[in-house]
């Protein structure tokens, strides 16, 4: 029997405020440090971006895409840039290592549990030609299950096909998104064998445009699938056999999820982070403001690094906690962007 603890991404247990012309709610200056904080009441958090020493020779390329930490509390960041596809930082912003040639240039959803007391990397690159891989944590290959393997299992495809994450099931299965291709979810069990299908393109319960991100949400003590269903602008919650319980709108452009305790946080690809409760009602949209959104969905933008202002996000495409609640972002943005977002 595998040994899982749930935690997100590991499966464990000089202001510039004044200068800017767009008006700043849920921003505020602390007045010691000259630091950005966003969030409000007991979820205020300083902001870094930039973070992590990239040494030269590698790059970021054309976005960050994902984010995971690891039991030593390690952080793993996807990207399409060279070499390889993941660099890997101390919580210090140190790096460490770049690993993950399998996916070069292709590097997207990254996620890391523990299975009989050995971490192992859950891989989903952003390419039709590449393959859902797990590695252990140096890089070896474990297995590869794509296009071929998976029409032939669930008799979806010829059809589109480019995933986009992962995540896992209680009893040490795990679902592998299809989120760029056909709007799949495929599920397998801890054996490694093909259980069901869910989603299918569409707008109705059920149906997926875009299930980008996804995580179990145990918070109220049975296990759920939730699915960020980006393009229908909706979360949606599946029960351990792929029946759909619920849906709830309210969001902008959902990326991913991330839960620690009976905080969910999701990611929005429109310029914020959402903050819910247990009860998933928003506690806080970490960056919110309506201008400054309009003027990061403007064309190129994700290209125009020297007009981003400190304390505004542009497209954080994912997003995850550490141990101390800290929050690491990455965002779908021109050479990428890595942001720190530490706790009050």
């Amino acid at each position: 029997m595998k040994s899982i603890t749930m935690k997100r991404r590991t499966f464990l247990t000089t202001t510039t405020a004044a200068a800017a012309t767009l008006a700043l709610p849920n921003l505020i200056t602390a007045k010691t440090k000259k630091a950005i904080v966003l969030g409000k009441g007991k979820f205020q958090y300083t902001v870094e971006h930039g973070w992590g020493d990239t040494p030269k020779g590698h790059s970021y390329g054309n976005a960050t895409h994902g984010v995971a930490v690891d039991k030593a509390g390690l952080i793993y960041i996807t990207h399409q840039g060279r070499p390889n596809s993941i660099i890997v930082f101390e919580p210090g912003g140190k790096f460490v290592k770049s690993m993950g040639k399998v996916h070069a240039g292709s590097g997207h959803g990254i996620d890391i549990r523990m299975e009989d007391g050995t971490e192992y990397i859950y891989l989903s690159p952003s390419n039709a030609g590449m393959s859902f891989t797990k590695m252990t944590m140096t890089g070896e290959v474990v297995w590869q299950k794509g296009k071929k393997l998976l029409g032939e299992l669930s008799g979806k495809y010829p059809g589109r096909y480019r995933p986009t994450n992962a995540s896992f099931s209680p009893d040490g299965g795990y679902f592998l998104g299809d989120g760029y291709g056909g709007g799949y979810i495929h599920q397998f069990d801890k054996k490694d064998r093909y259980v069901r299908t869910i989603g299918g393109g569409g707008t109705a319960d059920g149906k997926f445009r875009t299930p980008h991100g996804q995580w179990l949400d145990a918070r109220d003590g049975t296990p759920k699938l939730a699915v960020c269903d980006r393009a229908n602008k909706r979360l949606q919650w599946f029960d351990m056999n792929g029946k759909h319980l619920r849906t709830q709108g309210g969001f902008l452009f959902p990326a991913d999820i991330d839960i620690q305790g009976d905080i969910m946080m999701v990611p929005d690809l429109h310029a914020r982070i959402t903050l819910l409760d247990k009860n998933n009602k928003v506690i806080t949209h970490l960056g919110d403001n309506e201008q400054w959104r309009a003027k990061a969905l403007s064309a190129g933008f994700r290209g125009k690094r020297a007009e981003w202002q400190d304390g505004r996000f542009i497209h954080p495409h994912d997003a995850c906690f550490d141990k101390v609640g800290n929050i690491y972002t990455v965002e779908w943005v021109v050479g990428g962007r890595v942001t720190k977002l530490t706790k009050v």
